[in-house]
């Protein structure tokens, strides 16, 4: 192919390639020998909103226990909050909810939203986020500011309008969208789209950033969220000894110094083993328990008590009016209820990642070792431009190549989460082609999680299904490089 000059024209091309590229991906899964039997039912993400992984035998022998007893609810919602207090201390309180996104939701009206009663015009409040991966989950429920990011979220996961993605924006809150200090916003994709390229962040002079806007909004700041994530194609590389990005624990201390809660998105997390809220500084951190956790479908909100009281009640969880220690109850937010069988899984996985903490991290190092052995073959001029890390956060290894651009020439193919929701991200439609579900990649970023057909009963690696994927993933990027002229 041609080698460009200009990105537009590299991305217009491979658009008019697709189904070239399409053909290639199907060949070459034959010639990796994927069998039949395995197409379409494994892939190199544990689960994502719309395909949950399967339940491992532990998780299921569970809620089959539990389904046949009579269980108050606010039992199991009083044994939820006693695991989260032994590993973060009783100063720690929780909650859990029907999904991470709900989660989020409660979280924000709660502490970030102006209150709606009382004499007077609402007052503006506003948060800041950083400019980072993910916007459009913990930046969709406030209006952009300043005004240049007012269309930052165009077809992100759901059709625009009241009742899409705008419908999230909550009761005359904005935010503030600080761009970080060291970050790539260039460009890309077929659906054309600027991208977070962000292994180069500086945490400290992104902190000093971020603190001279909190001292601008001083007058209508209400709060300050990021993600928890601790890899390095998330802006989290560069940790202090303990282990904890460094820019999550200085937002965590500007936070404080001015009396704001900092609220984290860990979605693709896991308790316990990962993030330590306690080690952050970080005021409340929310779940997504169906993902790296290996949960049934449902979220977990962990906070200091200070900031769960009102979490908690807006969820019918605190207590009854009448003067009980714990409820489960028709509040505000009874729509985001979890259910029984739901919290029985969760409990289950919770106990799993209190307690037999290395079966959780095992196969985030087996995953690790089989990438890197895969990846290690592929075209010298891409592999010379990756990062690979691990994270037990995450439960997941990420594969980052937006170094392959630090030259004068044109890289690899970024594409754009626009792309992703676009059905033009080739590295995801193209694995479909090989009968591998998709994972987790835009950005110039691949985040590889287990429990999609590659593990087994006990949620250990199956290498061979492992494997297979990788090196079909691996393939795919070969034949998208030939196509956008990055290799002969």
């Amino acid at each position: 192919m041609a080698k460009f000059t200009k990105k537009f024209e590299m991305y217009k091309t491979l658009q008019a390639n697709t189904a070239n590229i399409y053909a290639d991906a199907r060949k070459a899964a034959d010639e990796i020998g994927i069998p039949a039997e395995l197409r379409g039912k494994f892939g190199l993400t544990g689960a994502i909103s719309g395909c949950p992984g399967p339940l491992n035998k532990k998780i299921r022998s569970a809620m089959d226990k539990g389904a046949t007893e009579v269980i108050p609810l606010a039992k199991l919602v009083d044994e939820i909050r006693c695991m989260v207090k032994d590993v973060y201390g009783d100063e720690y309180d929780a909650a859990p909810i029907s999904t991470c996104e709900a989660g989020i939701w409660v979280t924000f009206d709660v502490l970030f939203s102006p209150p709606m009663q009382g004499r007077g015009d609402n007052y503006q409040a506003r948060y800041i986020i950083p400019y980072e991966k993910h916007l459009h989950h913990h930046g969709g429920y406030g209006r952009p500011f300043p005004g240049r990011f007012k269309d930052i979220i165009a077809d992100r996961g759901s059709t625009a309008g009241e009742l899409g993605f705008y419908g999230k924006r909550q009761n005359n809150l904005s935010m503030y969208i600080a761009p970080l200090v060291g970050a790539d916003y260039s460009v890309h994709g077929i659906k054309y789209h600027p991208t977070f390229q962000l292994t180069k962040v500086d945490p400290e002079a992104s902190a000093k950033k971020i603190k001279t806007i909190a001292e601008r909004q001083a007058s209508m700041l209400t709060g300050i969220t990021s993600l928890a994530y601790d890899t390095p194609g998330y802006g989290y590389g560069v940790k202090d000894n303990d282990g904890v990005p460094v820019l999550q624990k200085r937002l965590a201390e500007i936070a404080k110094d001015f009396d704001v809660p900092y609220v984290m998105d860990n979605a693709w997390g896991v308790p316990f083993v990962g993030h330590d809220i306690s080690k952050s500084g970080a005021d409340v951190i929310i779940y997504s328990m169906d993902k790296a956790s290996e949960s049934p479908t449902s979220g977990l909100i962990i906070g200091k008590e200070e900031y769960m009281v009102p979490i908690r009640r807006a969820l019918g969880m605190h207590g009854d009016r009448y003067g009980t220690t714990a409820s489960y109850g028709k509040a505000a937010y009874v729509g985001f209820d979890p259910g029984k069988e739901a919290m029985l899984g969760m409990i289950a996985a919770l106990k799993e990642l209190k307690d037999n903490p290395d079966d959780l991290k095992k196969p985030v190092d087996d995953m690790y070792k089989i990438v890197k052995e895969e990846f290690d073959q592929i075209n010298p001029k891409i592999k010379k431009g990756l990062i690979i890390s691990k994270s037990y956060n995450s439960r997941a290894v990420e594969v980052n190549y937006e170094n392959t651009w630090s030259g004068n020439e044109l890289g690899f193919p970024i594409f754009s989460i626009e792309d992703m929701y676009a059905g033009s991200q080739l590295m995801q439609t193209g694995a479909a082609q090989m009968g591998v579900i998709p994972t987790v990649a835009y950005d110039g970023n691949i985040l590889i999680s287990p429990g999609l057909g590659t593990t087994d009963d006990d949620g250990q690696i199956i290498e061979s299904n492992f494997r297979y994927a990788v090196k079909a993933q691996v393939k795919l990027m070969e034949i998208i490089a030939k196509y956008s002229g990055y290799i002969d």
